[in-house]
């Protein structure tokens, strides 16, 4: 076979053995002993191309012409070979794809960090040296499915398989080549529904002020009796400016919420006479360490404080719900108790739809008690 025998021609550097039966199939000769067949072909533009098939080491003579015959029918169809590689090179792996994601988060999340967790601790080390193109919703559902035996909670396995579609939509948004399909989107995953509820009563929650002013934390006192009174998260009312709060209209305003937007929060009077008590500085209750920022946490006390008061498992978010469940089983509506926390859509606030069922059942039957007496 010419073939096994053909060899750069002596003085050049490389010498072109062209097929006679497909146009364009060429072995290549080189004056350092390597040979490899290519098809060379012009594009739609009229520009001279070359699409390389494989070594003659790595490929036989029979393959590599077959291989010619099937990309030179492509090249007539109107198909470019060369475009379709480049095309399969241009697509990045996810670490690529991870890391663009990532930079998004920072500069539009508050929860930047929790992002940035799943992805290193979760998604990169799977999936991070995979091609986007290979990546298939079968393997996702079966990366899942082991994420689960590992033991993690449902909500978090979620949360995982949330982020990682997330990528490929924010991929698909830049142009991103391989993220024209969202494989995470087909991989069904079982509602889950980890919502928890605790209110305290007025009796609980004094007894929780009581072991609050009891604390080392001279500012527990007050951050709880405000959470009470006001239903604002704890991120919020810490980071609170004594310049966003107006006593004499009874307001305070959150420039930033969890929800993205603004706020005005209503102050009862209860509200006012414990924002009265505090030392007035840059911030409602500044860092004892640094008065020029505000305090982050409130953890050691509260835990203290809580076991005190004799209401294990209690989570300070927890006041939020319960400041809205003496609201709603006041006879508010649940629309003015939406507003007053700040909830985005009313889906947020119908979780307190059964205290306002409540407090109706309390009203006929308080009507039925009165009628039944004038009967008598």
């Amino acid at each position: 076979m010419f073939a096994l025998t053909a060899r750069c021609e002596e003085g050049r550097k490389k010498t072109d053995y062209y097929d006679e039966a497909v146009t364009g199939f060429v072995l290549e000769c080189r004056s350092t002993g390597g040979r490899t067949y290519y098809l060379r072909y012009e594009d739609a533009a009229g520009r001279q191309k070359q699409h390389k098939i494989g070594r003659y080491e790595d490929v036989s003579f029979a393959a590599a012409k077959k291989a010619a015959q099937r990309l030179r029918s492509e090249v007539v169809m109107g198909g470019d070979p060369g475009a379709t590689k480049a095309a399969i090179k241009a697509v990045p792996l996810y670490a690529e794809l991870a890391a663009m994601h990532i930079a998004d988060a920072e500069l539009h999340q508050r929860s930047f960090s929790t992002t940035k967790s799943y992805m290193e601790k979760h998604i990169v080390p799977k999936w991070g040296r995979v091609r986007l193109t290979d990546i298939d919703s079968r393997a996702i559902a079966q990366w899942l499915a082991t994420k689960r035996d590992e033991g993690l909670a449902p909500a978090t396995v979620l949360k995982i398989k949330m982020i990682f579609s997330r990528s490929f939509e924010l991929g698909a948004r830049w142009g991103i080549p391989g993220c024209d399909k969202n494989p995470v989107r087909a991989v069904q995953s079982k509602p889950v529904n980890n919502a928890r509820q605790r209110y305290v009563t007025a009796e609980e929650a004094a007894r929780l002020i009581t072991a609050a002013e009891a604390s080392r934390n001279t500012q527990l006192a007050a951050i709880v009796q405000l959470l009470l009174l006001t239903g604002m998260r704890v991120s919020e009312l810490l980071s609170t400016r004594w310049a966003d709060v107006d006593l004499d209209r009874r307001t305070l305003f959150v420039p930033t919420s969890k929800t993205g937007r603004s706020r005005h929060v209503p102050l009862a009077q209860a509200a006012v006479d414990v924002l009265s008590d505090l030392p007035k500085g840059e911030f409602l209750f500044p860092n004892p360490r640094d008065p020029k920022k505000h305090l982050t946490t409130i953890k050691h006390g509260w835990q203290t404080a809580r076991d005190v008061a004799r209401l294990p498992g209690l989570r300070i978010h927890d006041l939020r719900h319960s400041a809205a469940s003496f609201m709603v089983n006041s006879g508010v509506d649940l629309y003015s108790v939406g507003v007053v926390l700040g909830h985005a859509n009313v889906a947020s606030t119908a979780r307190y739809s059964h205290l306002a069922n409540d407090t109706l059942l309390a009203a006929v039957e308080a009507g039925a008690s009165k009628q039944a007496q004038q009967t008598i």
